[in-house]
C-alpha cells in the first residue's frame, strides 16, 4: 500500500470550507478510482492558521497516476480547494507502507 500525504492551510474563520469540499467532492471522486483504498483529513489549529493534512491510501502507484496523471508528485487541488485555502504544497510526499 502506498500512501499519498498533501497540506494545506487556512484562517479559523475560513476553516470549515475545506472539509465541505473534501467531503462533497474528492472524496466521491476518489471512491471511483480502482485502486483507491481510503483517506482521512486531520486538522490542526495554532497560532491562527488551520493546517489540513490529507492521508490517501492506494493500492499501487498506477491506481495514484489514474487519479494524478504521469506528474503524480505533483499536488491535484480543484479550483474549489484554492478558494478555500490561503496556502497549499504544490507538490505531494508518497510513503510505502511496511507495516500494518
Amino acid at each position: 500500500m502506498i500512501v499519498r500525504t498533501w497540506r494545506g492551510r487556512t484562517s479559523p474563520a475560513r476553516a470549515a470550507a475545506y472539509p465541505h469540499h473534501f467531503h462533497t467532492n474528492v472524496m466521491p471522486e476518489l471512491r471511483g478510482i480502482a485502486g483507491f483504498l481510503g483517506a482521512d483529513l486531520l486538522k490542526d489549529e495554532k497560532d491562527g492558521v488551520v493546517e489540513y493534512f490529507v492521508l490517501t491510501r492506494w493500492a499501487s502507484l498506477d491506481a495514484i497516476k489514474a487519479f494524478a496523471g504521469e506528474n503524480y508528485g505533483n499536488a491535484v487541488v480543484e479550483p474549489e480547494a484554492v478558494a478555500a485555502l490561503d496556502d497549499f504544497d504544490r507538490t505531494v510526499r508518497h510513503y510505502e507502507t511496511i507495516t500494518g
